[in-house]
């Protein structure tokens, strides 16, 4: 076997586990907006080739977490509010579909799952934990995907929520957002347990267009 044959089934052995790390390391901000990520110090960082860090790098490029520059490398791509502002917008189409689908598909046992999740939303923001409050929007989100069942547009929302984290970040900690947004998430919650692919569908709405409007007033 020739070590191109051999580096080839490394990379392919690699490369998702490694995009998977690359990607979780921007969101959690351990990479700054416009930060260079060279390849020599990520290869060494992670214990991983040259070649593996430069096809994670080209994957994260296509999901718009990372851009390319010409002679220059990579470096961590900066969302502005107006592309932030399009994703949500965007996203509304996609989440609406899955709230919908979500009410049409829940079984006993998911709307028993649910029924925790949301029992312990309430809990976070009665003790003003918003840490965990946005920990667990992320999971409501997480949720509704899985129970839509939509293959496409989980895929869609997953590459645009990846997108937007870092506004999705700040605007947990707006002043006053949380007050605004928990009723709004209980409300999908309870239309999703209720069945109500229509009750779904506005509340989703609704909530999404909330953030469009905090969003244009961070501009």
């Amino acid at each position: 076997m020739t070590d191109a044959a051999v580096l080839s089934e490394d990379d392919t052995t690699e490369r998702p586990d490694l995009t998977q790390v690359i990607r979780e390391a921007i969101l959690d901000a351990q990479f700054a907006p416009h930060q260079r990520l060279i390849e020599a110090d990520l290869s060494e960082r992670y214990g991983a080739s040259r070649a593996s860090v430069r096809t994670a790098l080209l994957n994260l490029a296509g999901e718009g977490l990372v851009e390319r520059l010409p002679n220059r490398g990579a470096r961590v791509r900066a969302i502005t509010v107006d592309e932030a502002i399009e994703i949500v917008e965007v996203r509304i189409g996609l989440e609406t579909l899955c709230a919908r689908k979500a009410a049409e598909n829940l079984t006993p046992a998911d709307a028993d799952r649910l029924r925790a999740l949301r029992a312990e939303i309430e809990g976070a923001i009665k003790s003003g934990d918003l840490m965990a409050y946005s920990r667990l929007n992320q999971e409501l989100d997480r949720r509704i995907r899985d129970l839509s069942r939509h293959g496409t547009a989980t895929q869609l929302l997953e590459r645009l929520r990846a997108q937007s984290a870092r506004h999705q970040f700040r605007l947990a900690f707006h002043p006053g957002r949380a007050a605004t947004s928990a009723p709004e998430h209980i409300a999908i919650i309870d239309a999703i347990l209720a069945k109500d692919p229509d009750a779904a569908e506005a509340a989703t709405r609704a909530h999404l267009s909330g953030i469009v409007e905090v969003l244009h007033g961070m501009e």
